[in-house]
């Protein structure tokens, strides 16, 4: 039987029963847990570092108010990077390459920074619908424009995660396919070709911690304007 290339994009299904729980619960149990102790082992000590670093230069331009989602943007960016590393094994599946899971993220986390902004500080959340000094005559489009822009948001999150992961998976499997084709017919070209996939396969690992930080990043950028 012939598989179609976007057949990994499929949610497995075992029994009748979706995997898909399975697979966003999986991360969360190889993180060790933090003990009570003094001293921790090398991971512990490692993991608490990253963390650390990143809530504090992920919170710098963010006033204190804003210090109140420290844990949610690092739990979810910890949370993301886990599930593209994880589906870049082999015979893996990689959630976030289903839309409706990112829109599920991007949708609450932007509408909460939106909400916030409204009950706050309404009158600055609805100056940045009209920038200042617009002629009379623009008022009526540009408020149009920047209201769509506004609602925009949450699906450039989502198309945004989805499109890099989708595009990346689906380049690996062709240059795959293709090496593993190439190589009874021509062999050294088949050896080039796995060494570009080799290369391939380091950057779809850095494109997978790129886009799970520029997700985070956005959502804190949209924190910032409305806290």
């Amino acid at each position: 039987m012939t598989l179609s290339f976007f057949d990994q994009f499929m949610s497995p299904v075992y029994m009748g029963i979706p995997l898909m729980a399975l697979a966003l619960t999986l991360p969360w149990i190889l993180y060790p847990t933090p003990s009570t102790r003094w001293l921790n082992n090398r991971l512990l000590t490692l993991q608490g570092w990253f963390i650390n670093r990143f809530t504090q230069q992920l919170l710098l331009p963010i006033n204190t108010g804003g210090h109140k989602w420290a844990v949610i943007l690092t739990s979810l960016m910890i949370f993301l990077i886990s599930l593209n590393m994880l589906g870049l094994l082999p015979y893996t599946f990689t959630p976030t390459t289903q839309l409706s899971l990112n829109m599920g993220l991007a949708v609450p986390l932007w509408l909460a920074t939106v909400i916030i902004g409204m009950r706050n500080q309404p009158t600055h959340a609805l100056g940045h619908l009209l920038p200042e000094g617009t002629p009379t005559l623009l008022i009526p489009v540009l408020i149009i424009i920047e209201t769509i822009s506004l609602f925009i948001r949450p699906l450039a999150l989502g198309v945004r995660l989805t499109a890099n992961l989708t595009a990346g998976h689906l380049l690996i499997q062709l240059i795959a396919t293709a090496a593993f084709v190439l190589l009874p017919l021509m062999p050294t070209v088949a050896i080039l070709t796995a060494i570009l996939l080799f290369l391939l396969t380091l950057l779809e690992v850095a494109v997978a911690m790129i886009q799970a930080y520029v997700f985070v990043l956005l959502l804190s950028l949209y924190l910032q304007e409305n806290v």
